[in-house]
C-alpha cells in the first residue's frame, strides 16, 4: 500500500499578477504522510528584487530592506521541487492564487509546471462544506477551534501549519488508520465470501390456486397500471 504524501504550502508576494512583474517573497510547507505531520517542513524568504509596495508589507511585514539579502527564486526552485518530489500533492488555500506564481517562476526558468490533478484548493473544500459563511484561514481556525493567536501578521510556514490542521478538520478529523481498517475488513470479508461453501438447490416448483391468482390479478386492476411484469395479455386487456 502507498503512502499518500502531501505538501501543504503558502506563499506570500508583493502583489497579486506575477504577469504584471509581482514576486514572491516567502514560500512555507510542511509534509504530511497519510495525512499525519511528519514535522518536515521548507521555508525560504526570497528577494523579490523589486521594491516591497507599502500596502502588501502591512499585510505580511516583509520589507525591501529585509528581503534584499535572501536568495532571489532561481538560486532555491530546485529546493522547493525536491521538497516537493515526484509524488507530493500540492495543499493550499485558494490555491489558484499560490500556483500561478510557483508556475510562473518555475515556467520562467525553464522548469517544468506543476498540473492541476496534483493540486488540491482547501478554500472549494470549505466553501462546499460551509456555503455562503466566511471560509479565509483566520475563520476556518475559528471554526475549528484551532489556536492562530500567533498570526499577527501573514507568514508562509506559519500559515501553512495552520492550514494542514485545518485540511485535516475538512477531511473529518477521521484517524488516516481509518482507512487502513477499512482496507483490512475488505480483505477479509472478501476472504469469507470465497471461502463460503457454495449449495446447490433444486429448482422448486410452487402451485398457485385459481383464486389466489384473481385476487392477485383485482389488486393490480386497482393499484397498478400497465405494470411492466404483467404479460401481454393482462396488460392488453387493462388498456381496453
Amino acid at each position: 500500500m502507498s503512502n499518500l504524501r502531501e505538501i501543504v504550502f503558502d506563499t506570500e508576494t508583493t502583489g497579486f499578477d506575477p504577469a504584471t512583474g509581482d514576486k514572491l517573497v516567502e514560500i512555507g510547507a510542511v509534509e504530511l504522510i497519510n495525512h499525519i505531520p511528519t514535522g518536515k517542513t521548507y521555508h525560504q524568504y526570497i528577494n523579490p528584487e523589486r521594491d516591497v509596495p507599502e500596502e502588501v508589507v502591512k499585510v505580511h511585514g516583509l520589507t525591501t530592506e529585509y528581503l534584499k539579502d535572501f536568495p532571489i527564486f532561481a538560486e532555491v526552485a530546485q529546493d522547493w521541487i525536491d521538497f516537493v518530489g515526484d509524488d507530493g500533492i500540492l495543499v493550499a488555500h485558494n490555491a489558484p492564487f499560490d500556483m500561478k506564481f510557483i508556475n510562473y517562476e518555475l515556467q520562467h526558468l525553464g522548469y517544468e509546471e506543476y498540473k492541476w490533478d496534483r493540486v488540491i484548493d482547501t478554500l472549494e473544500i470549505a466553501k462546499s462544506k460551509f456555503p455562503g459563511q466566511r471560509n479565509n484561514l483566520d475563520a476556518l481556525c475559528k471554526r475549528f477551534n484551532i489556536d492562530n493567536s500567533a498570526r499577527t501578521f501573514h507568514g508562509a510556514l506559519l500559515d501553512a501549519q495552520l492550514l494542514a490542521e485545518v485540511y485535516l478538520e475538512l477531511l473529518g478529523g477521521a484517524e488516516p488508520t481509518m482507512d487502513l481498517a477499512a482496507d483490512v475488513h475488505k480483505i477479509k470479508d472478501s476472504q469469507i465470501v470465497e471461502n463460503v461453501k457454495k449449495v446447490y438447490h433444486e429448482p422448486r416448483n410452487f402451485i398457485i390456486s385459481e383464486d389466489e391468482i384473481a385476487l392477485h390479478r383485482g389488486f393490480l386492476e386497482k393499484n397498478i397500471k400497465n405494470a411492466l411484469w404483467l404479460s401481454d395479455e393482462i396488460n392488453a386487456e387493462e388498456a381496453k
